[in-house]
């Protein structure tokens, strides 16, 4: 079972940027992609995005161009940079293995806010 960790949040005035990381040791081989999740405090979870082994990548409409996946074989870590950010991306964001059997990471909070 992958068991991923998450880290990279904090605090971001809107407008800014921050980079995620999801990191596990079965990343540094070819065998699983990510998928990423947020959810705000008191809504429901939000796919974010997702990363398939063939590095197919797909993203929800309220991110798109303004987050990209990337990923560093030799660390075993996925990225989720964030640009352009806005007071509704504040939330706590998981991640988890795509294509293999995963838990999911404890989340990182993200706040954007002036």
């Amino acid at each position: 079972l992958v068991q991923p960790v998450a880290s990279g949040g904090g605090l971001v005035q809107p407008g800014g940027s921050l980079r995620l990381s999801c990191t596990a040791p079965e990343f540094t081989s070819n065998t699983c992609g990510v998928v990423w999740y947020r959810q705000a405090t008191g809504k429901r979870s939000e796919w974010v995005s997702s990363r398939k082994v063939d590095s197919t990548t797909t993203y929800a409409d309220s991110v798109k161009g303004r987050f990209t996946i990337s990923e560093d074989k030799v660390q075993g870590t996925f990225y989720l940079q964030m640009n352009s950010l806005r007071p509704e991306d504040t939330a706590m964001y998981l991640c988890t293995a795509n294509g293999c059997a995963s838990s999911w990471s404890s989340g990182t909070q993200v706040t954007v806010s002036s």
